[in-house]
Formats: structure tokens, sequence, C-alpha cells
């Protein structure tokens, strides 16, 4: 995929959230989920939040698609996320898989691989969560064994879904100065796979647009303060030419 038809694919996705504003459920870290809603409601898309087990199964059931963030796992997380899942798969929507820690304890790999085994659209974490998931696995076949695209985020954003693969350069090293990003990238993900007919363009979209936005972002901070800020002011912004100007493929 070249950067230039990426570029015009990101800016045609982004289109459709702004004029259908899907809502996306978010199962996320307490301390990602007002990051992570003003980031979809800055890019068009509508998010819903609540975690509780006696309504997550009524949210999803009118949700466009479903993000799973292992983030701060608990067991009443845990049920949450089961029931969410069950009604997402039930009902055909596109959910995302973000294992967040997922290397740091046995308990959370060990949930982890039980969630992936219900069929993930996307497992989207940062390279070192990846490589525990893959178990050294290379990560196309990682991707191709699971039958799931699976992004792999660090200086350059690997994405693969066994058959395809590209790599995306763009970004801003603050972006890894504030908590919830990667959060927030998975839940753009999650946004883009409701508008796109090929899921693996959809997340290449999702992963262009958050890069993109972290470059504008830097270049109106002095800091992480004021690069969040500014980084829901551009992906509010993203347009075509913002979009095809910055393009990167590897």
């Amino acid at each position: 995929m070249a950067a230039a038809s990426l570029a015009w694919s990101a800016a045609a996705l982004i289109d459709k959230i702004r004029k259908r504003h899907p809502r996306i459920h978010c199962l996320t870290n307490g301390v990602a989920q007002a990051f992570t809603a003003n980031a979809l409601l800055a890019l068009g898309a509508q998010p819903s939040m609540t975690n509780s087990v006696e309504e997550v199964e009524a949210f999803v059931e009118g949700a466009d698609a479903l993000l799973v963030n292992l983030g701060t796992l608990d067991e009443p997380g845990r049920q949450a996320m089961r029931l969410a899942i069950g009604v997402a798969n039930r009902r055909g929507i596109p959910w995302v898989l973000d294992p967040v820690f997922v290397e740091r304890s046995s308990g959370r790999s060990t949930f982890a691989h039980e969630l992936i085994a219900h069929g993930p659209k996307v497992i989207r974490g940062n390279e070192v969560e990846i490589a525990h998931l893959s178990q050294g696995q290379a990560i196309d076949g990682f991707a191709r064994a699971l039958g799931a695209i699976v992004a792999a985020t660090g200086t350059t954003d690997r994405l693969v879904d066994g058959n395809r693969a590209i790599g995306i350069p763009n970004g801003h090293p603050l972006m890894g100065r504030v908590t919830a990003m990667g959060c927030a990238n998975a839940a753009l993900i999650a946004a883009l796979l409701t508008v796109a007919d090929d899921p693996f363009e959809g997340c290449a979209a999702a992963m262009l647009a958050a890069g993109v936005a972290g470059e504008i972002a830097a270049e109106h901070s002095s800091g992480p303060g004021t690069f969040a800020s500014a980084y829901l002011d551009a992906l509010h912004g993203l347009d075509s030419g913002k979009l095809a100007t910055r393009a990167r493929v590897i």
C-alpha cells in the first residue's frame, strides 16, 4: 500500500466517521477513559464507556464496535469483558483487543489468550505486548494462525494480517509521554473498522491518522500537557491535505 493511497483512504474513511458518528463501546483503563472518549469525539465518533456487569450487554447491543482494553483489570472487569464480547460476536460487530501490560502477570496473560480464542478482529499492542502474546513467533505467522489483524506499535508501527504487511513510521516521541495515548489509538482503530470494507485498510488508516495527529500536535506543544490537548485538536482537524503531505509507508 503506497503512502498516497493510504492517505486518500484514511481521509475518505474519516469523512464517513464524521457523517455517520458510529458508537464505540470502550471497556478500557480507568486512567484512560476520558482521553479515549475525547479522541473518539474529536474524530467524529460517539463513545460509551460503562463497564458495569449489569448493563454492559445492553450498551454493546447498540454499539457499532467494541474496544476491550485489559488496563486496570479486576474480576468484575473480566466478567464485563466476557459478556461484551459475547454480544459483539453474536451481533457480528468488530471488536479490538488491547492487551495492556500482558507481559506483567501470568493471570493477565492467561486471560488475554482466553479472549483471543473468541476472535478479535484486531489485536493492537506495543511491541513488547505483541511479542509476549506471540511467544516468539513471527508476527505475520501469529496473525495468520489467529485469523486476525495484528498491530504492533513502536517507532514504526507494524500491521499484518498474515498475507499483507505495512509499516507506518508517522508519530512523535511525545506520544509516549501521555497516558492513554495507545488506548485511544486502539479506540480509533475500532471506529475506523465500522466504516471500512477492508478491515486491514481501516486499521492502517487509524494508525496513520494517529501518527499524523501526533506530528501536528508536537508542532503546537511545549510538553506533554499541551501535547495532549493539541493532539485532540489535530484529530479534529485532519483532512486529506494533511494526511497526504505527511503520510509515510515502508
